[in-house]
């Protein structure tokens, strides 16, 4: 049995609260980018899923997805970089810690 649209649309709003409940709720740099990474993947699951179920013969979801799937690749990496050389300074990772980055 394949899924319909319903179930693919049921977990990729599953995952996008998710990932916004992880990003209000946690104080850690990490899983603050882990949530934007859920929730991002959850934009490609209707990315996907659209495509296939309203316009099989075109490719424009699937591009949509590896477009963004390269911007979340290069966030990370940029992302991952400032929580480096934030740790080198403060020697922590927590949200709180980095009040000088605000400005």
């Amino acid at each position: 049995m394949q899924p319909g649209l319903y179930h693919i649309l049921f977990i990729s709003a599953a995952l996008f609260f998710i990932g916004v409940y992880g990003f209000f709720t946690r104080r850690n740099l990490i899983t603050l980018l882990m949530s934007i990474e859920l929730i991002l993947n959850s934009v490609n699951l209707n990315f996907i899923a659209f495509n296939k179920y309203l316009w099989p013969g075109r490719m424009d979801g699937l591009f949509f997805t590896l477009f963004i799937i390269a911007i979340a690749a290069a966030e990370a990496a940029v992302a991952i970089a400032i929580i480096i050389n934030l740790y080198r300074s403060h020697q922590s990772i927590d949200v709180n810690d980095a009040e000088e980055l605000k400005y």
